[in-house]
């Protein structure tokens, strides 16, 4: 029916006026020139009426011309529905002209500026709530560059990375997504890390994490975005139960996710502003077993430094395994040295080392000799969001420059990984941490509490990885200083 349909719109219609027409010309012609024959033939103003008969001719040939312009555009214009539905305007000239690209840029006016957002809003689990809210979005200007789903048991979280124009507010666009039925809208602005797509993302935080076991507090922080991550472990430094209990695998409160930590103790991750979701949760899990599976891993690579006095040192990545030479430098650190590193008196340090060298808490560097004995560790320790260096060398090797090459390498540890800034705390007696942490050429902020003094590094900005929470809390100088 359809290709008979268009075969019969696409015929044109016949004119029986116009054979009429036709006919009664032709025979004038015949009669007319049959007329003019015989009056050549036999009267003597034969050539005059040649000359008139081609007039004649001529004007006739030039008003059948003149009647088929006039009434054949409409007969035989083109039917309906023959260019596709495209108006009459979008259609090239008659000349065959087209319009150029640049023509049609300089019509449309500027490109428009845009902003980049991720927001995260719970729609009804119904066919057609996406579609619903994908409607509002494409008639505010919004293009949507990619989507997440989280199914829920009463709905569906889902995570989408826009592209909006700059001049739409995150208040309008969190207000007609309510409108399009969305509820607990979140949104935040995004840059061009976020386009990187969620498989690609997990998979290199899967290979930072099996390759360094320090990454991955890193990497639950970069897979969740903007949270807080804490370690508990299930004994604390004096040696005393925390009372953590062993989170229950698969339980979600709200904002609060427990993972059970491989090397003891528990993974409090923390993020007040957003729920998480059981996808979420299954992610951060997988990371966790991929780390106990591993076991202890830290990269192997090393460098061996001259200092000015001639005696070369080895600088490495350390962990749990250096726990004994560790200890036996603690032993041969006076007791003014150690206090100036753990801010007091300290009976014991070496309860604190186990602490120190974990990777969970941070990453460690160690200084040694070329006998092998440990002289220096630096520390670099993710404090909840926030991210702390600390040092201690031995009394033997101060004043050689090995404690600012030791800071020097865990900021840059620190930039690598997107921190925004790095402290220390110790004792405004410590003329030494002090003067390293000047020797950076970095702003710094000077707090003292207590008879403590926290000094924090403002770093350069860099690149921050997908993911990567902002540091926007305060510093808590009560809290570093019990640490």
């Amino acid at each position: 029916m359809t290709d008979v349909t268009s075969s019969k719109s696409t015929r044109r219609p016949h004119h029986w006026r116009h054979d009429l027409i036709e006919l009664a010309a032709l025979f004038t012609a015949v009669v007319v020139a049959d007329t003019i024959a015989k009056t050549i033939a036999k009267g003597p103003d034969g050539p005059y009426l040649l000359v008139f008969s081609a007039i004649a001719l001529v004007a006739t040939a030039a008003f059948h011309t003149w009647w088929a312009r006039r009434h054949g555009h409409a007969s035989h214009a083109p039917p309906a529905g023959a260019t596709g539905g495209r108006p009459t305007a979008d259609l090239p000239a008659a000349s065959g002209s087209t319009r150029s690209d640049k023509e049609t840029e300089e019509e449309s006016g500027p490109p428009v500026e845009t902003t980049l957002w991720r927001m995260r809003t719970t729609v009804a689990d119904t066919p057609g709530s996406l579609a619903a809210l994908c409607t509002v979005l494409a008639r505010l200007g919004v293009d949507i560059l990619t989507l997440q789903t989280h199914p829920l048991a009463d709905g569906t979280v889902d995570e989408f990375l826009l592209r909006a124009p700059a001049d739409l507010s995150s208040k309008a666009l969190a207000r007609e997504t309510a409108a399009a039925g969305g509820r607990d809208t979140w949104t935040e602005r995004a840059d061009a890390h976020d386009l990187v797509d969620t498989p690609t993302r997990v998979l290199g935080l899967a290979t930072r994490t099996a390759l360094d076991a320090a990454e991955l507090p890193l990497a639950l922080r970069q897979l969740l975005g903007r949270c807080t991550l804490h370690s508990v472990p299930a004994v604390s430094l004096t040696g005393r139960p925390t009372g953590e209990q062993a989170p229950v695998e698969g339980v979600l409160e709200e904002t609060v996710m427990r993972l059970r930590d491989p090397h003891g103790g528990t993974l409090v991750i923390e993020r007040p502003h957003l729920p998480f979701t059981p996808t979420e949760f299954a992610r951060a899990r997988a990371l966790v077993e991929l780390d106990a599976r591993l076991g202890p891993r830290v990269p192997r690579s090393q460098d061996v430094l001259t200092l000015p006095e001639g005696n070369e040192i080895t600088v490495r990545r350390a962990d749990r395994r250096d726990l004994a030479a560790a200890r036996a430098m603690h032993d041969r650190c006076s007791a003014r040295t150690l206090g100036l590193r753990y801010h007091g008196p300290v009976g014991d340090a070496g309860r604190y080392l186990d602490h120190l060298l974990s990777p969970r808490f941070g990453r460690t560097l160690a200084v040694q000799t070329a006998s092998g004995r440990l002289v220096a560790l630096g520390h670099l320790l993710w404090d909840g969001d926030e991210t702390e260096v600390a040092l201690l060398v031995e009394d033997d090797w101060q004043r050689r420059g090995i404690g600012s090459e030791l800071l020097g390498r865990l900021v840059a540890m620190a930039e690598e990984t997107g921190c925004d800034s790095v402290y220390a705390v110790t004792q405004s007696s410590n003329t030494g941490m002090v003067a390293a942490m000047r020797a950076l050429n970095l702003p710094l902020d000077y707090q003292i509490e207590e008879g403590t003094l926290v000094i924090t590094a403002r770093l350069a900005p860099a690149p921050r990885p997908a993911g990567r929470p902002q540091q926007e809390q305060p510093h808590e100088g009560a809290r570093r200083a019990e640490r």
